[in-house]
């Protein structure tokens, strides 16, 4: 998938190539709305014939210029078409006066909405420029009946009576109120139940590139389905490197990251007379927290030898030697009951990554873990505890990290590290664009001096350069299912597998994220964390028959 461009981003990208005189504006919003009917059809095609009634409500910019598009396109095919518009016709921006000039039916204020029979209503009120809430009554009936709408749906589909058919519901560009740069809803969290500034739709159609609203937060359940239209935009290769500035890849990126494990680079770079050794794929060394918490460390283990790891050492305290004992086979043990037993083991060079805080306890002893761990300069995971046993010292842990580290915190681990970036994802938004989890990651990257990926559906990782990437697990590549416990410690063991074998940090924490969404969606339902590094090797032929 192509890179995703933030709102300020794309309107570079159009400016750009309408002053190179490839294209004009005019032309961009025609090619827009018949993209968007395109869609429409395509999705639903019992749509694709006359004698249908649409509603479409037009906002004061360039969005609702593609929404008079949009109208006409469905008058001329045989629809009935009600237009509300939101704000002054006098007022529009050129290109979009031009398209309202053009549309031949009665334009009605949106003030005089009120919920009617359709079979179809489209929102091409506010796209991605929008930066505060929605505050007009008019549209915010519209968008609420287009949520109400979107959830009958679901309940037909859920097996309950709905009276009547519900219309088809679209966003242009993106739902009105949703912030395209973050994916949230600027003035409040549930709009479709408590404060209904954007509502949730079946369809939302989008031009060029795919905008990182669309991925993160409430975005992807907002958005419903989401469709790219291509509107015929192209730059010189100068000038796309000027206008994209930088850009976030969604799970693309990872993909393309995981598709070096295909055959040929599954085998180890070997000059003539050599043979194949299990270190010439890397040693990966992960640490286990005490008698009865050393699942999670075993989970990360398995993770990292599934994904190649020549060889996996698990090691344990005195106390849950045993324990490790009863339940490994391929990965090896080797006992560490503090920080001098991790630095002897350390002595051997050939262990070159490193797996911390999967069940490893919180307190002063896995600090101590962790910074001697740290003073190796190894590649080295940071996970769960070892992330925690930091959140009254935050600046402790940022001195010791270097660029050879992979830091993979959940929200709630994010928060205690990087309070203030926090902060900004959870205070309500009231302007855009607002914070967003891949500006925070971003951040959190910068001030660690080493990659962070923060965990979610819509899990990003970034690095101390700024390059970052969205790992989207929505739309066609929903898992739900993992939100189970343990499946945070395999993803950290991926990692730690891939960073063994020689990836490089952003690289390795990247292509983690795409193989765990991957190997939860070969499973399926009922998915548990013991199941996912055994579907790895399921992914990964897969991977090496495309390759």
């Amino acid at each position: 998938m192509a890179d995703l461009l933030t709102a300020a981003q794309m309107r570079v990208i159009e400016q750009a190539a309408i002053q190179s005189g490839a294209v004009t504006g005019l032309e961009l919003m025609e090619r827009a709305g018949r993209g968007v009917v395109e869609a429409i059809f395509e999705t639903w095609p019992d749509l694709a014939k006359a004698n249908h009634r649409a509603l479409v409500l037009c906002g004061p910019g360039n969005n609702g210029g593609d929404g008079f598009v949009i109208a006409r396109l469905l008058s001329d095919w045989g629809w009935q078409v009600e237009l509300f518009l939101l704000g002054d016709p006098d007022r529009l921006p050129p290109d979009a006066k031009a398209n309202h000039a053009r549309w031949q039916g009665p334009t009605l204020d949106v003030a005089d909405y009120a919920t009617r029979d359709c079979d179809l209503m489209v929102d091409a009120c506010f796209g991605t420029g929008l930066a505060r809430p929605i505050t007009d009554d008019g549209a915010r009936a519209f968008l609420k009946d287009c949520a109400l709408a979107e959830d009958s749906h679901e309940a037909r589909r859920a097996g309950a009576a709905v009276y009547g058919a519900p219309p088809r519901t679209v966003a242009v560009d993106i739902p009105s109120g949703l912030c395209a740069d973050s994916g949230r809803v600027l003035g409040g969290e549930h709009p479709w139940q408590d404060n209904p500034n954007c509502g949730r739709f079946g369809l939302t159609v989008t031009f060029h590139r795919a905008k990182p609203g669309h991925y993160l937060a409430s975005g992807p359940y907002l958005c419903g389905k989401l469709a790219i239209k291509d509107i015929g935009i192209t730059l010189s290769p100068v000038l796309q490197r000027a206008a994209l500035m930088k850009a976030a890849a969604p799970d693309g990126a990872g993909r393309r990251a995981a598709s070096l494990l295909g055959p040929r680079a599954a085998q180890p770079v070997l000059t003539k007379g050599q043979e194949a050794h299990k270190y010439d794929h890397g040693h990966a060394l992960v640490l286990s927290g005490p008698m009865g918490r050393s699942g999670a460390a075993r989970l990360a283990a398995r993770g990292a030898l599934r994904v190649g790891a020549g060889l996996v050492t698990v090691a344990a305290p005195g106390s849950a030697m045993m324990e490790c004992a009863c339940q490994l086979t391929a990965v090896m043990l080797r006992r560490a009951d503090d920080a001098e037993g991790l630095l002897s083991l350390l002595d051997d060079p050939r262990m070159n990554a490193l797996c911390l805080g999967p069940g490893l306890g919180v307190g002063q002893d896995t600090r101590a873990l962790v910074l001697a761990a740290l003073s190796r300069r190894r590649a080295i995971v940071l996970d769960a505890d070892a992330l925690t046993s930091f959140a009254d010292a935050p600046d402790d842990l940022f001195q010791a990290l270097h660029p050879l580290a992979v830091l993979t915190p959940h929200m709630g681990e994010f928060a205690r590290l990087f309070p203030d970036l926090a902060q900004g994802l959870s205070d309500l938004p009231r302007q855009g664009p607002a914070p967003s989890r891949l500006d925070a990651a971003r951040s959190a990257a910068a001030r660690a001096g080493c990659t962070v990926l923060l965990k979610g559906p819509d899990t990003v990782i970034a690095d101390q350069t700024g390059a970052a990437s969205v790992n989207s697990a929505a739309y066609d590549r929903a898992a739900p299912w993992l939100a189970t416990a343990g499946s945070g410690d395999v993803l950290a063991g991926i990692i730690t597998g891939l960073l063994a074998r020689g990836f490089a940090p952003l690289e390795a924490a990247g292509a983690a994220a795409w193989l765990h969404t991957e190997a939860a969606r070969q499973i399926g339902p009922g998915l548990i964390a013991e199941d996912l590094p055994d579907s790895l090797p399921q992914v990964l032929n897969r991977l090496a028959a495309e390759s």
